[in-house]
């Protein structure tokens, strides 16, 4: 049997501000051989285009659940099922209840509960949303299974505060993907 060549990646892409540094991070993805597949939520479709992801990623991007798949299979199992790793970033306290819940109401949220892949999880969101009781509990939930987080950062945030909330800078979040894949596993933050 043949080893794999490429790392198949998806990367989910949410509503937040910081939707612009998740192209960067696609550019990375691709400049280190990965094949990227971008799922992004309906709400980051405000903040930058499909069109933006498809020409970077090279690859179809997906936002609707019930858009025709590539292929046969349904488009989140289809991507459930060939991810070697998912990303989701940003990633907004909205999409990180959800996950912590097990809510599967999009292609993203669907996709990511389907997969048996290794998760990671850049958050993005303001310092008040952040430290809220509920968004840690959610944090605690997700690590506790086996999901790796990308901590947020303290900076200038898009609200025009200084806090913790910020997205990692792409290169920081390439590396805890690398780093992933290179275990094998799904390690622990």
């Amino acid at each position: 049997m043949k080893k794999k060549q490429t790392v198949d990646v998806v990367l989910g892409v949410t509503g937040s501000i910081a939707a612009y540094k998740a192209a960067e991070l696609v550019r990375l993805m691709v400049k280190a051989g990965w094949t990227v597949h971008v799922v992004m939520t309906e709400a980051a479709t405000r903040f930058v285009t499909p069109l933006t992801f498809r020409t970077l990623s090279r690859n179809p991007v997906g936002v609707n659940t019930f858009d025709d798949p590539e292929d046969w299979m349904p488009g989140h199992i289809s991507l459930a099922e060939r991810a070697d790793i998912v990303v989701v970033a940003p990633c907004t306290a909205n999409v990180l209840a959800k996950l912590a819940h097990g809510l599967a109401d999009d292609l993203l949220t669907a996709t990511v509960l389907a997969t048996r892949a290794p998760l990671l999880i850049a958050p993005a969101m303001n310092t008040g949303m952040w430290e809220h009781p509920a968004t840690q509990a959610n944090l605690t939930t997700v690590r506790a299974r086996g999901a790796r987080i990308v901590e947020a950062a303290t900076g200038e945030l898009a609200c025009g505060t200084t806090g913790p909330g910020r997205m990692a800078e792409p290169e920081a979040i390439l590396e805890a993907a690398q780093r992933m894949i290179l275990n094998g596993k799904h390690g622990q933050s």
